[in-house]
């Protein structure tokens, strides 16, 4: 690869040594019909079990493949630090138990015509199917709407997998102000506050294992940054 690469695929990773190898395998098999120059970040953040091991075998096995680590299990930081770490003309932000490439096709057409910034792959919009636990369907509407109420959000998902031009939305990552979970939903109003083009497309998931940390144990941090989230968006815009 003869300077930086088109795509940084961004991957924030936690305690997922049994499903890292396996998808990051599978990833790298299917991009070789995409004729594509890209970069695979693994952002490792505060894993128990040998994620990392795993993740440093990969990185000698594909050039690709980088491993940036974090001491500390947060979500919102790890996807930070890799959106700043990435070196491609675009982002893809991307789950372990995701890697959707028929996102990445069809989201990667509509950047390249400059048909939006930002692409989020909904799993709420229409015509998309979400295969996860009753639960976790419900949560993310009950979240959505939370959403709605409080920034008048118009959109239907702002969590999972986005695709973005980086310049273009380099100086909205950095004046987020809350992390872990909401972070990703930071990124998204604040595009959409900044009247830039957005695009939802229908995205098909299911649930490859449990989440790696419990939904419910997630709460209290949840709505402590929604609240602090509130405040600087109501605040200080």
């Amino acid at each position: 690869m003869n300077g930086p690469p088109e795509v940084s695929i961004v991957i924030p990773i936690y305690n997922e040594e049994g499903l890292l190898h396996s998808s990051v395998v599978d990833l790298h098999d299917r991009l070789l019909t995409f004729n594509l120059e890209y970069e695979l970040l693994l952002i490792e953040n505060g894993s128990t079990d040998d994620t990392a091991h795993v993740a440093r075998e990969l990185c000698g096995k594909f050039p690709e493949v980088r491993l940036i680590q974090s001491a500390s299990a947060n979500y919102g930081l790890a996807l930070r630090t890799g959106i700043l770490e990435a070196r491609g003309r675009y982002v893809i932000c991307d789950e372990i138990d995701l890697c959707d490439t028929d996102f990445y096709r069809e989201a990667l057409d509509i950047l390249r015509r400059q048909a939006a910034v930002l692409v989020i792959g909904s799993k709420l919009i229409g015509g998309a199917r979400d295969a996860r636990p009753f639960f976790r369907h419900a949560t993310s509407h009950i979240y959505t709407a939370l959403l709605r109420a409080l920034f008048d959000f118009r959109g239907t998902d702002t969590h999972g997998l986005k695709a973005f031009h980086r310049e273009e939305l380099l100086s909205v990552v950095q004046a987020c102000v809350v992390d872990k979970d909401v972070f990703a939903s930071e990124l998204v109003l604040r595009t959409y506050r900044a009247g830039l083009a957005v695009r939802e497309i229908p995205v098909q998931i299911a649930e490859k294992r449990p989440p790696s940390i419990n939904l419910t144990r997630r709460v209290p941090a949840v709505l402590k940054n929604l609240a602090k989230l509130t405040w600087a968006i109501r605040m200080k815009g």
